[in-house]
């Protein structure tokens, strides 16, 4: 075991986290360094994070990279952690879902945060690096994806599955199409030509995102789910950041978006059965709640979800995104096992989770989940 440096309560310049809002550019400056240290912001309300009584703490360095839809809740994470262990360090890279699973396998980094759960392909992969042991699955940020949009007096639409699938396999062109003036009465949308980004970069949130295209519009939507955008773009953006700023800046615009990245965008509510769901936390839980594990997982530790997408539950917001932290069930190295056990424990703690909620809207693990996962983190040796 890694001695531990175990915080105290006595010091604030150990408990400072991150301010929502006025600390996201700083944020992202963190993140294109690759190196995310903490902050000397507080988080919203002016207040350290709080972390957990019995906070398992590593002198060193930890090392992850992946998922930009985990961005900001992992510079929270990040924040929070360091904010109790003086003496850990810990990294994240966001360049992508499918860049951190590469880098993971390479054994560049310790784990990766992904949109999109490791295949038994990749895992086969991932064995040599793991020292011969699978690599496991923890659903640690529930999210939903924004389907964002930006028309000059327009704040609210509601679209169908089938309406989103059209815009996005371009062949609903026109803002003022009868399938979606059909579905917004009150609206006044102009006769002006829809301009869908999508991501340049393999990216879970796209692979999230056409899944539900798939699962819930499957005649509107005649591709597979994959990361990589399977239609020549209109418009394409590198993460979710990139595709926000594309959207912000381009009248007539829409793009899907991780739910912290909306900034205060414009986001449609979707057609679920009869009714209209707008974006929500709790509304994006309900579809992860009845979800259950993925059929081929390779270990009774991975937890991935196999996600109904194609939900028809009312109340439910079915564009959800759960991301990932891959981690080896064994590593070669004890202390590289110790410190990625203890940064995921505070992670998937109420305290950790609540913190990423705070900051990007995310919906906590419930606690049947926290235990499955604090189960599978307590077997990685």
């Amino acid at each position: 075991m890694l001695p531990s440096n175990k915080r105290t309560r006595t010091g604030s310049s150990r408990h400072r986290g991150v301010r929502r809002g006025t600390a996201s550019a700083a944020l992202a400056v963190l993140l294109l360094a690759i190196t995310a240290c903490g902050s000397d912001d507080a988080v919203r309300d002016g207040s350290a994070p709080e972390v957990p009584d019995d906070l398992e703490c590593f002198s060193g360095s930890l090392s992850g990279a992946g998922s930009s839809a985990q961005e900001n809740a992992m510079t929270a994470w990040i924040a929070g952690y360091q904010g109790g262990c003086e003496e850990a360090r810990v990294y994240y890279n966001s360049i992508g879902s499918g860049g951190g699973r590469s880098q993971f396998i390479d054994g560049a980094v310790t784990f990766a945060g992904t949109d999109s759960a490791m295949d038994p392909e990749e895992n086969a992969d991932a064995r040599e690096r793991c020292g011969g042991s699978d690599t496991i699955n923890l659903p640690a940020y529930v999210v939903a994806i924004a389907v964002v949009f930006n028309l000059e007096g327009v704040d609210s639409l509601n679209l169908r599955p089938e309406t989103v699938a059209g815009i996005f396999n371009q062949d609903i062109t026109r803002w003022d199409d009868p399938e979606i003036a059909e579905d917004n009465p009150d609206v006044d949308l102009p006769d002006m030509a829809i301009t869908p980004v999508n991501r340049s970069d393999e990216s879970g949130t796209t692979e999230n995102f056409t899944h539900y295209l798939e699962q819930a519009a499957p005649d509107a939507w005649p591709h597979e789910a994959d990361g990589q955008w399977p239609l020549t773009p209109r418009e394409s953006a590198q993460g979710n950041s990139g595709i926000a700023d594309t959207v912000k800046r381009a009248e007539g615009s829409i793009g899907y978006v991780e739910m912290s990245h909306m900034h205060g965008m414009s986001a449609a509510s979707i057609g679920v059965g009869d009714e209209f769901v707008e974006i929500s936390p709790e509304a994006a839980a309900q579809v992860v709640a009845g979800s259950p594990r993925r059929e081929d997982n390779p270990s009774e530790y991975d937890l991935a979800l196999d996600l109904d997408y194609g939900t028809t539950e009312a109340g439910s917001y079915p564009v959800v995104l759960v991301s990932y932290e891959t981690v080896c069930l064994d590593y070669p190295d004890d202390q590289e096992a110790e410190r990625v056990k203890a940064f995921l424990r505070y992670v998937v703690s109420p305290e950790g989770q609540e913190l990423a909620s705070q900051e990007t809207g995310s919906a906590p693990v419930n606690d049947t989940l926290r235990e499955q996962l604090l189960e599978s983190i307590d077997a990685v040796s």
